[in-house]
């Protein structure tokens, strides 16, 4: 046997490193992007960076094995060769599957170090095995080991750099840094491996120069090479197209979503776009209700039916964005009041049209709002405010229209803004305060009931009524510590009233369905009972008719127990909800409120008419009544002949401060004395 010498083509070499460390710098920036992804886009990126950190080490292998020459001839067993590409591919994805997370333990380093080092060992020697020549190769054994401890070694290094330095901005020099001792760690245990390898041949073997199937290791070297940089370039494409634009796409709709419109708007709004621009906020009405009782999914396809719509009524250069939930945002670019106007209409009109969805058959409206620049704002956030402003006063006035923001909008905007933020500290400066109106009793010609009314004396801007505050408490929460601090006062002057002589009127409370979302009714209904000393009895609870559109089952279980409790429960203003007389067995109440609107016209025959089969149906069911908005002594009469006997209006008496409550009191009683 004669032992056969190679020799290195330097320049091949250094390729060699140089390929090696180009493919660790790629795949370490590939698996990088796992620290944002999840599911199977983090599986995509552990996939690609593995097929480059494989790719990569095969290519450098057998370069190196080009520019290993020997005196005879050498060729490659193919099945063999792709099987080490294979190997290094398959360890590199354990590896980086390892250190994925963004917590790595020292477990999971100790594994992903092994898989790599072990991946690059097994590779280069299965690769090794892969030569057919007429000779034989043996190795020395303390060098084998050292060459698989150094790729050991330095792929433990090279994943705990990355590992350290992956979420650092304008890391991109420690990221070279971990691909060269990544590099390192390929060719250190390549050259170390082949320096462990000892090559002899039987006399009379064969010469020649090199690889004789030499093409087959540069196609296959070529392919792989083309591998890495296509992965690579297909993932930064990925990275830079597709996720951007699922970043700024909703993903039910396809629409473009918030994050757009800084941008859409600055484009919109330059001067060389005209500047002209309506912007219409679109939201649907009672949209809710349709999530609760069918479920998200049904939910869901309607929302895909509205958004296909609202493009379909679109033309060339207006677009349409989803906000969220049931919320669309449109741009119409050179469109102007009429031209807005125009298209909301039509739109509206194509979202009423029935919406078939698997068995239901839904019919939705929608409120709009219009701003337009430049008469109205000329930036992004002011625009979007005013015509949410607008869509919001359309919802107001019906709903199922648009409205376009003016200038009574804007200040009713500011001064609502205004409100909101000193709503925050009214409270604390004691700016709120109670006044009374009394429920008489015509045939006892007495007071036996008032109702507790909150009032807002701002300091700048009066006496606020509560259909601006009210709405803006239930909005920000603030309704529940307000209505607690009611129901204190409220209980407290009741009782005053019976210790001083004014009988055992009962007094009554408004409470909204904030409040029964809260789950603080009981507790804050029993504490005030017990502050002030009141019988239960003389405390009455006013609810409405809309509570019916939200938790009804937990709603009427709340009620119950203040019946149980001895507090009464009234609904007030009767007849002007969503159900009317549907909603009387649904909810326990022991007091009906007529609605002012039938009183006000109560000489109409339709409204008299009503208004009897009212208080015939409330006597059959037990169920006292009480008549909002009395002003005349005819409308008195009519209620009192027609069998309802309690009421409450101007033509007994306004809302009273304490005080002038006192004396009112002190005056009737003493008149009926």
């Amino acid at each position: 046997m004669t032992p056969l010498h190679g020799h290195y083509n330097g320049w091949v070499v250094a390729l060699s490193f140089a390929i090696a460390m180009f493919a660790s710098y790629m795949a370490l920036s590939l698996t990088s992007k796992i620290m944002r992804a999840s599911g199977r886009s983090r599986l995509g990126w552990i996939a690609a960076g593995s097929i480059v950190m494989g790719c990569g080490i095969w290519s450098m292998h057998f370069i190196g094995m080009m520019a290993f020459h020997l005196p005879i001839s050498v060729a490659y067993d193919v099945p063999v060769t792709v099987l080490s590409l294979v190997l290094a591919v398959l360890a590199s994805f354990v590896a980086f599957a390892a250190t994925a997370p963004a917590a790595v333990s020292w477990r999971r380093l100790g594994i992903g170090g092994l898989a790599m080092g072990a991946g690059i060992t097994g590779m280069h020697y299965t690769g090794m095995a892969a030569m057919r020549l007429d000779g034989t190769i043996t190795y020395d054994p303390a060098v084998w080991a050292l060459s698989a401890v150094i790729a050991l070694i330095v792929s433990y290094v090279a994943l705990f750099l990355f590992m350290r330095f992956r979420t650092v901005t304008g890391a991109t020099g420690w990221r070279w840094a971990c691909a060269a001792l990544m590099g390192l760690a390929v060719c250190g245990m390549h050259y170390t491996g082949m320096a462990a390898a000892s090559f002899v041949a039987p006399h009379g073997a064969a010469h020649g120069e090199g690889a004789s199937n030499a093409a087959f290791l540069l196609v296959g070297v070529a392919l792989t090479m083309s591998v890495i940089l296509l992965v690579s370039w297909a993932a930064v494409y990925f990275d830079r197209h597709v996720l951007e634009r699922m970043a700024y796409s909703d993903p039910l709709t396809g629409l473009a979503n918030r994050h757009v419109l800084d941008r859409a708007f600055e484009e919109r709004l330059a001067p060389e776009a005209g500047g002209s621009l309506a912007v219409m906020f679109l939201d649907l009405d009672r949209f809710k209700t349709i999530n609760d009782t069918l479920g998200h999914d049904i939910g869901d396809q309607l929302i895909l039916q509205v958004s296909r719509r609202l493009q379909s009524g679109l033309v060339s250069g207006q677009t349409v964005y989803r906000l969220g939930g049931d919320e669309f945002l449109l741009l119409l670019p050179g469109c102007g009041r009429e031209e807005a106007a125009a298209v909301a209409e039509r739109l509206l009109q194509e979202l009423k049209q029935p919406y078939r969805i698997e068995d239901n058959m839904l019919y939705v409206t929608a409120s709009v709002g219009i701003s337009l620049a430049p008469d109205h704002a000329r930036d992004r956030s002011a625009l979007m405010k005013a015509a949410d402003t607008a869509m919001y006063e359309a919802k107001h006035q019906g709903k199922n229209r648009y409205v376009v923001f003016d200038a009574d909008l804007g200040d009713r905007m500011e001064r609502n803004m205004r409100l909101e933020k000193d709503l925050r500290k009214a409270m604390a400066l004691e700016e709120f305060f109670v006044v009374y109106q009394p429920q008489w009793h015509a045939s006892k010609r007495r007071p036996i009931g008032m109702e507790a009314l909150v009032r807002w004396k701002h300091p700048e801007m009066g006496v606020v009524s509560p259909v601006e505050f009210i709405p803006l408490t239930e909005e920000s929460g603030l309704i529940i510590p307000l209505t607690q601090w009611v129901l204190r006062e409220a209980c407290r002057e009741a009782e005053g009233w019976r210790r001083g002589g004014w009988g055992e009127a009962s007094v009554s409370v408004n409470l909204s369905v904030r409040v029964f979302e809260s789950r603080q009714v009981l507790e804050m209904v029993t504490g005030a009972l017990q502050d002030a000393g009141l019988a239960p009895e003389r405390l009455e609870l006013e609810i409405t008719e809309s509570l019916l559109l939200y938790d009804v089952r937990g709603i009427v279980a709340q009620l119950e127990e203040l019946r149980r409790l001895g507090v009464k429960i009234a609904m007030d203003d009767f007849g002007s909800g969503y159900s009317s007389f549907g909603s009387l067995d649904r909810l326990p109440i022991d007091t009906l409120k007529i609605d002012r609107l039938f009183i006000k016209e109560s000489d109409a025959s339709a409204k008299q008419a009503i208004l009897q089969a009212i208080i015939t149906m409330a006597s059959r069911l037990r169920i006292e009544m009480v008549a909002e908005g009395v002003e005349t002594e005819e409308q008195m009469r009519r209620l009192s002949e027609s069998g309802c006997l309690v009421m409450q209006g101007y033509y007994y008496g306004k809302p009273m401060e304490p005080n002038a409550l006192r004396e009112w009191l002190t005056a009737r009683l003493g008149d009926v004395g």
